[in-house]
């Protein structure tokens, strides 16, 4: 499977690892990992993208509507792992002022 999620910190906090291609056939499993999953319960999300090797505008917009859906500004949600082709899309997007990056 492409996109993986996995609770940890007694369900506090959700990581979310996608692996090769982050584009928009992976729409539903990436939504999946975190739309209504413990009940509202996990307090932190992470998106490991230490697998990716691909991602495009679509993949921008589902990170998006993952924050958007989490809550918008009080969303905590952090972007690890990325290599530097993927560093550089999410900087150009600016999505360091959205997303903590690590």
């Amino acid at each position: 499977m492409p996109v993986t999620s996995e609770l940890t910190n007694e369900g506090g906090t959700i990581t979310i690892k996608v692996s090769g291609r982050f584009d928009f056939a992976v729409q539903n499993e990436f939504r999946d990992c975190y739309y209504n999953v413990n009940e509202g319960k996990a307090t932190k999300f992470i998106v490991d993208m230490s697998g990716t090797n691909y991602m495009d505008s679509s993949a921008l917009g589902m990170l998006l509507m993952m924050r958007e859906y989490l809550g918008g500004n009080d969303a905590d949600i952090s972007i690890t792992n990325s290599s530097a082709d993927i560093k550089n899309i999410l900087t150009v997007a600016n999505f360091q002022s959205l997303f903590s990056m690590a």
